[in-house]
């Protein structure tokens, strides 16, 4: 009985929601190991008939499995979202999921790089080659611009304001969003695409997309993640990394610096300050360093 509410749940979270295949993948592996669970205990009860009791006993069940905080969290989340959709479809009139309490997690704060760290990797790039050229182009524009994957991969031409210093991205959820892109990626991104692009042989239906592989199609998150890889083990920088370190480092060096945390909640993409406000944890760590460094009198 569960299949046609599912059905009718990946529905609404494509076209409603507009959300991506791996999220909606994501939102129904949350639902589907609550119904395992319904299955299990033989409880097979309709979405309406779940009671708070009902989901309380399941994250019970699933941490005891040894599910992680962080991920029961996000899996609630998943509940919650389904117990929307069940609201507006008149599934059910009462959300069991609005007192549901997600266990306390403690926010993991990323990997950052310096900004040495990050000239040093570039440094490492092969400008001889066309690769290097555009691999150039990639990781000045991803840090310049705090990017994330797949917006990178993604950006278009046609997203391009160069002239007057911004570019275009489409986000989560297909939000767009402008950024202001610097010097720097400007100047690379030119040469890129003026010396580099416009000698390749663009295939049908990727001539709008900025950064290509050597086939004239867009490059693969994959892709980027191996790039960023091999520069960061050429440059000797021995921190667990990802294409999301470039992202991290992007908005912890803004806060460092002193900007505004909504500014920066803008220029990333993130539709809660909450998302954000992570960042002001690694500007406290910074501050008391500093403190602890340069103060005489800090014990």
């Amino acid at each position: 009985m569960w299949e046609a509410y599912k059905k009718g749940y990946k529905a609404y979270l494509r076209l409603e929601r507009s959300l991506s295949d791996n999220s909606v993948e994501a939102y129904l592996r949350d639902l589907s190991k609550l119904t395992d669970y319904l299955q299990v205990t033989q409880q097979l009860k309709n979405p309406a008939d779940i009671v708070l009791k009902d989901l309380q006993a399941f994250v019970k069940w699933v941490g005891e499995l040894g599910m992680t905080a962080t991920s029961q969290s996000r899996m609630i989340s998943g509940i919650r979202s389904f117990y929307k959709y069940c609201l507006i479809e008149q599934i059910c009139t009462i959300d069991p999921s609005v007192l549901l309490d997600a266990p306390k997690t403690k926010r993991a704060l990323p990997d950052t790089l310096s900004f040495e760290e990050i000239e040093k990797m570039i440094a490492q790039i092969d400008l001889s080659s066309a690769e290097g050229g555009r691999n150039k182009a990639i990781i000045e524009t991803m840090y310049s611009c705090g990017l994330r994957v797949s917006e990178v991969v993604n950006l278009t031409i046609s997203g391009l304001y160069l002239d007057v210093g911004f570019i275009r991205v489409i986000g989560k959820g297909n939000k767009e969003r402008l950024i202001p892109i610097g010097s720097d990626a400007v100047k690379y991104i030119t040469i890129y695409k003026e010396s580099i692009r416009s000698h390749q042989t663009i295939q049908s239906g990727f001539e709008d997309i900025l950064f290509l592989n050597r086939r004239g199609k867009n490059l693969t998150r994959v892709m980027i993640f191996y790039i960023i890889k091999e520069l960061a083990y050429k440059a000797g920088i021995t921190k667990i990394i990802s294409p999301h370190t470039l992202r991290h480092s992007f908005a912890t060096h803004l806060v460092e610096g002193g900007a505004d945390l909504r500014a920066v909640q803008e220029m990333l993409g993130h539709e809660s300050i909450t998302t954000t406000e992570i960042y002001t944890h690694l500007d406290r760590d910074f501050l008391r360093d500093t403190l602890q460094r340069f103060h005489p009198g800090f014990k």
